[in-house]
């Protein structure tokens, strides 16, 4: 798929990307987690984050606990997308990332999560996908919205492992939803 004569794609993660998703995590600037509602506190380590995907990428699907996809741009990752809190055959809950400031805002992202949702849902035999992310944080809103996920609720919760207490905005795209979208 092409946006604006670039090339993207995904790709399962493997071991060898897992170094690039650490370093997004590890250097990424203290504002920038911030704006997406991390408690900098509860960053895991590199050793923590390294065995814990080593040990995700390594589980048959049905038992994975996290999955996560490498977004491409011309052949080069620049992102990820996962879900976690995985049921298969149900539900999943999403999350997006865009690594560098000079990727994010000119609908990279939008096309990539696009291939990622569509992934998702088949390889899950998912009926329903979420994302919560910081009700302050507009950019994934925004694009959740323009992919067509409900707005169910906003609340303030402590949505994942490494955040703090916050206002989400919890998004829902059912199969159903996703199977019309894709199909107009």
């Amino acid at each position: 798929m092409s946006v604006k004569n670039k090339q993207i794609s995904i790709q399962e993660l493997t071991e060898k990307e897992i170094p690039l998703i650490i370093r997004y995590w590890l250097t990424s600037s203290p504002e920038h987690l911030i704006a997406m509602g991390v408690d900098l506190e509860k960053v895991p380590t590199e050793e923590n984050l390294t065995k814990y995907l080593t040990s995700q990428v390594s589980l048959p699907i049905e038992a994975k606990e996290s999955y996560a996809l490498i977004w491409m741009l011309d052949g080069k990752p620049i992102g990820h997308s996962n879900i976690n809190e995985i049921n298969f055959g149900e539900s999943a809950k999403m999350h997006l990332h865009i690594w560098e400031q000079a990727n994010r805002q000119k609908g990279i992202g939008l096309e990539l999560l696009k291939l990622s949702i569509e992934a998702y849902f088949k390889k899950f035999n998912l009926q329903e996908l979420i994302c919560e992310p910081y009700a302050h944080n507009p950019a994934p809103n925004k694009t959740l919205e323009k992919l067509d996920f409900l707005l169910i609720k906003e609340y303030s919760t402590i949505p994942g492992s490494i955040n703090f207490r916050q206002k989400v905005k919890r998004w829902q795209l059912t199969l159903q939803a996703f199977e019309n979208i894709k199909n107009d």
